[in-house]
Formats: structure tokens, sequence, C-alpha cells
């Protein structure tokens, strides 16, 4: 049995303390443990070879209405060979540096293989046996697969699958289950290269996490492109006699509903994958829904053991597991006690149109603050001078604060760099005061899609008033509604 000063299971975020690690302490030995490629789910099948294979499927969006603008082109479409090859030669390139880098350092000894523990700081990797000193457990996630009958006998997808080139050659037709973030860009992504796609999500909204009104618009965008169905429950996929899938479901009303396809995709969200740990001989407590169960401070039930990123289950985003894995280094390696914080973590759909959100809704902070004690700035991508430049219609950002101190409690934009923009309103909502009034204070470049922030955070009206601006002035649904 070899021993470690560190142990770490996951080279996802978890691996950003190691560098400080052995620059404080260059005799400190690492055991890494990896028992799919090296980099984590983000780089080997997620975040960054979606957004390689969503990219050209924005561009081609972008040319829809390129008419309108006075552009005169022509598009074959995309190719989804060719965008296929190039993100994995991209992703391929990446991980064989992971490896290499782990291979080769003089501090970390890397083990390929699924880390099981046996006892309290020991695990089993294969043959081999190790122990640490100290234990960051980054296990990541996986696909959620739900419970349908005839599901795993006609066969399925995954994104994991799908990124991992399980479909060499770009299907006919595809149907999705499931209506949120993975959905919407994977449909987005299939029908801009010409597959017929439908979605077919159990929630009442497409994307049910955002606010009503986002939903609203992506809904009657996308639909451009492909068929969204939602409020419908799959209970069963079959193998016809030609070889398709047919996809059986029912909807509130108990409406039977079919729909048939070359493949089928599943988008039902993730799933811990801690079941392969043996958490329990380790002293580790799992969650009821089997995720890493942790305190504030990220430690979990046995001292000296921390868990970050997907594994803990708070908000699987990989820049919410970069920000966990500074709470661990400061709190295990710097005698520090940090709280995590995740009062503003933002996310955005990489979808066309482009959503980001941060904080909470307006529901919650109805809730929580009492309607007259909320305000609500808006404003149209349209109605800017950039906005009206692009030929853009229909998008818009809406910024949710607290009416007396005009502290941000939420932001939710829908439109063209939504990811980009929102990072304005999600800096302030980490200083003291949280305030939106430096939005409006801070000079702003002009013409830029900046101003759609600058003037939705000018533009505050009480709850009221933004329900019948919508709903009267621009036609747009909203949980009042």
């Amino acid at each position: 049995m070899e021993e470690f000063d560190l142990v770490i299971v996951g080279t996802g975020s978890a691996m950003n303390i190691v560098e400080p690690l052995i620059g404080a302490n260059p005799s400190i030995r690492i055991a890494v443990v990896e028992k799919d490629e090296p980099g984590g789910i983000c780089l080997t099948r997620g975040c960054i070879p979606s957004k390689i294979m969503v990219y050209p499927a924005e561009l081609l969006r972008l040319l829809y209405n390129a008419r309108e603008i006075g552009l005169e082109v022509t598009s074959g479409g995309v190719n989804y060979e060719h965008v296929m090859m190039r993100m994995r030669e991209l992703i391929d390139r990446d991980i064989n540096a992971i490896r290499q880098g782990l291979r080769s350092s003089r501090n970390i000894s890397f083990y390929e293989g699924t880390a099981k523990f046996i006892a309290p700081y020991t695990l089993s990797v294969g043959e081999k046996t190790i122990k640490g000193r100290k234990i960051v457990l980054a296990t990541g996630s996986r696909p959620l697969i739900p419970p349908i009958k005839g599901l795993r006998e006609a066969g399925y997808h995954t994104s994991d699958s799908v990124i991992r080139m399980a479909l060499t050659k770009r299907p006919e037709s595809l149907v999705i289950i499931g209506g949120g973030y993975i959905a919407a860009e994977f449909g987005h992504f299939f029908s801009a290269t010409g597959t017929k796609v439908v979605i077919v999500g159990r929630n009442k909204r497409f994307l049910p996490e955002e606010e009503p009104e986002v939903s609203h618009v992506v809904t009657n965008e996308m639909s451009k492109h492909l068929q969204i169905v939602t409020g419908c429950e799959v209970t069963a996929v079959d193998t016809t006699a030609g070889g398709r899938r047919k996809v059986t479901g029912f909807t509130k009303e108990g409406k039977e509903l079919e729909f048939e396809a070359q493949e089928v995709l599943v988008a039902s969200g993730r799933a811990p994958e801690n079941d392969v740990l043996d958490a329990a001989k380790g002293g580790i407590e799992l969650t009821d829904k089997g995720w890493i169960a942790t305190n504030e401070f990220l430690e979990t039930s046995q001292p000296n053991v921390w868990a970050l990123g997907d594994a803990n289950g708070k908000f699987l985003f990989k820049h919410k597991a970069n920000y966990e894995s500074y709470v661990v280094y400061y709190n295990a390696f710097q005698n520090q006690r940090i709280a995590a914080d995740y009062h503003a973590v933002p996310h955005a759909v990489f979808t066309h149109p482009e959503v980001a959100s941060v904080g909470i809704g307006e529901e919650q902070a109805v809730r929580e603050n009492g309607r007259e004690r909320v305000l609500i700035g808006f404003q149209r991508f349209e109605d800017t001078a950039k906005g009206e430049a692009m030929g853009v219609h229909g998008y818009f950002a809406k910024v949710i604060v607290r009416a007396q101190d005009y502290r941000i409690l939420g932001a939710h934009i829908v439109g063209p760099h939504a990811s980009i923009l929102i990072q304005e309103l999600v800096t302030l909502m980490y200083t003291q005061e949280n305030s939106v009034l430096p939005v409006t204070y801070g000079m702003h470049i002009h013409p830029a899609l900046s101003e759609v922030v600058e003037r939705a955070c000018s533009n505050l009206m009480d709850v009221e008033e933004y329900h019948h601006v919508l709903s009267h002035h621009y036609g747009i649904k909203t949980g009042a509604d």
C-alpha cells in the first residue's frame, strides 16, 4: 500500500489545487485517480465539446434573417461529420496533454481506474491500494436515465455518447426525451445539421428552470426549426419493424402521444457517480439522492475529506466547481474556514436565442420579500441602437432588485451574447453592497449591447406594471398570465 499526502479522485476542477500545493511544497506526494479520460466532465463529455458543436449551429441561425439586414447569402447547412471530427480532435488533444502531464509529474502518481473505499482514507484502484492523509472527492456525474419501459432494449443515446462519437453519421430524425438545457442545446445543434428533431418534456414549460417569459421566447424561436412538446410523460420506447424508435407518452390530461424517429436521445438531467465509491466504507455519508453530503466548508462526514463539483450535487456547473476548488484549497491547506457562497451562481443555455441567468427568479423574490418590496427592470434588445442594427426582435433583459436598497436579487437575459452581458451583474452581486446602482451610474459604450443591461437597470418598475408592460405592450407571456 502506498501512502500520500493527498488523494484526489477525479481530474476536473480538483486539479486546480495541485499546482499551488506543489509550488508550496516541492516534496508533496499526490495520488490522482481517474476512471475515464482525464480532464473532467466539462472537457471530456460536457460543456466544452458541446459548445464546439453548437457554435456552427449558432452561426447558421444568425443567417436565418440575413436578408432583413441586407445580406444575400446561401447556406449549405452544418456538416455534421466535420463538426464532430473537429470537436474530437480539439478535445482529444487536450485530454492527451493532461494525461501526459499527469504521467510525467514527479509529485503525482496517476492511477487509471475506479477508486473504491475499503476503509477510511484507504482506497483500492484495481489491484492497488492507496491511502491519503487528506482526500478530495471530485467524482463528477453521469446522465440520468429514467425508468422508461423498453428504453434499454430499443437503444438510446445521451450527451455523453454523442460526444464520444457513438453517432458517426447524422441521424435523419431524433426524439429528445427531456426539456432542460441539455435537450435545448442538443436540439439546437441537431436541427441545424438538418436532423428532424422533436423535444418531448414532462414539464408544462420548456426550460422550466428559467423565467416563464424567457421560456416563452425561446420556445417560440426554437419552434421555427424543431418541434417542442411539453407536459408529456414518456412511458415507453419500442423498436419498429423497420428498425426505428417509437416513443410513447401521455399528457397530464391522459392523451396518448406517439413519436417516431431514427434515434432517441435521453436528456433528463445528471445523476451522481458516487455509487461506485463504496462511500460508506470510507465513512462518507451520501444524501438521499446519492450525492456526497457536505457542509458549508465542503467538508464531508469524514474529517480531512472534502467533496467538490458535481460530486456534492450543488449547481452542476464547471464554474461552480472551479470556485469550490479554491474554497477547498484554502480550507484544507491554508487553515481557513471559508463557507461556500452560492447566492449568485450564473448559468447559460447556448441555444438560439442564448439564455443567461443569475440569482433568483421573480416568483421567489416576491415570496421572500413581498410584492411591494420588489422592483423589476426590463429592456428589449431591439429598443437599443445596437439591437436595432442587428435586426433582432423579442429579446430582452430582466433585472430583479429589492426596492429598499436596490440590491440585485436576480437577472435573466435572452438574446445574443446573453452569457457575456450578464457578467456585469454577476460581478456586482459579489460586491459588499450588491447594488444595481453602479450600472446606472457607469458610462456604457454607445452603441453597444451593454446598453440593454444599463437600460434595464435604469428602468425599474413594480411587479404589476412589469406584467402589464410585457403582456399588453409586447405580447410576452409571464407567470401572471
